[in-house]
Parts: structure tokens; C-alpha cells; sequence
């Protein structure tokens, strides 16, 4: 499928409040995510090298111990296996791309 019309995909909740559109090439995903205001994300890690860029509202971000407030434009580069979590500090849309792909996103 070459070309995907976004409004047609299905959402998925992930965790409580974080709403992900995936699409999955064969080398990586991207997650287009629409988070509710004060949703946290648990700390964990995964094998996947990770970009995220928020598109709008503001999220903190922990990585590596590391506290960041990321708003629109803002991108964060997570490599693999470093510990991260995060909160909506308003209401959210970002963008993840991960490289290979989530299997368990599919």
C-alpha cells in the first residue's frame, strides 16, 4: 500500500489515553498519536531507535533521566534501550517513527 489516506485509519489505545494511527513499512513504523491532557506514559524501554516530534500541544519527556518540556517542533531521538516516559501536559499530537518495526503495534 503505497499511498494511505490517514482519516481512514482505525485508532488504537495503547496505554490510557494515548490513541496511535500506525503505518508499518517493511524497515520501520510511524505512530501518529493523539494524547489526552495529563496522560502519563510509564517509564520502559525497547529495542527500537525512536524519533518523536510534536506537531502540537506540550509534552514532558524523561529520557535518560533527562527532563525536557517538548513542544511543536520539537524532536526528541531516543536509541535503543534507554529508559524514557513522558506526560501530556495539555492535549497532544505526536508524531513517532521507529525504526525496525513495532510488531506489537501491528
Amino acid at each position: 500500500m503505497p499511498f494511505i489516506d490517514l482519516s481512514t485509519l482505525g485508532e488504537k489505545e495503547i496505554v490510557s489515553g494515548f490513541h496511535g494511527k500506525f503505518v508499518h513499512g517493511e524497515k520501520m513504523t510511524t505512530t501518529f498519536w493523539r494524547i489526552e491532557a495529563e496522560r502519563a506514559l510509564p517509564e520502559h524501554a525497547h529495542p527500537h531507535e525512536q524519533i518523536s516530534m510534536v506537531i502540537s500541544g506540550k509534552f514532558e519527556m524523561i529520557l535518560n533521566g533527562e527532563k525536557c518540556e517538548l513542544e511543536a517542533g520539537k524532536i526528541a531521538v531516543i536509541p535503543p534501550n534507554v529508559k524514557h516516559s513522558g506526560r501530556a501536559i495539555t492535549d497532544c499530537k505526536i508524531v513517532d517513527i521507529f525504526s525496525p518495526v513495532r510488531e506489537d503495534y501491528r
